[in-house]
């Protein structure tokens, strides 16, 4: 079963941390459909979704983000939501 999903990652900005957040969608053979990334003074705002992702992925690479170093808040959506 897919499901639509949306991760919006809340982090202290530097270096490397897009490809680190990008990480746990690679080991898994997963492009996520939509990656924004803002950077606001030290803070990094990033949307990172997909409109079809495996079930049981998502809450792997929602647990994976929050382990990311530098990441301060994970928030997950269902994609639906997110387009409306």
């Amino acid at each position: 079963m897919f499901e639509p999903v949306v991760f919006h990652v809340l982090a202290e900005a530097g270096p490397g941390l897009l490809s680190r957040l990008l990480q746990p969608f690679a080991k898994r053979d997963l492009v996520p459909d939509e990656v924004l990334a803002r950077r606001e003074s030290d803070m990094m705002h990033t949307r990172l979704a997909m409109t079809s992702m495996p079930a049981e992925m998502v809450h792997l690479v929602e647990g994976n983000l929050r382990q990311v170093i530098g990441v301060l808040a994970v928030e997950r959506e269902e994609a639906r939501r997110a387009a409306a």
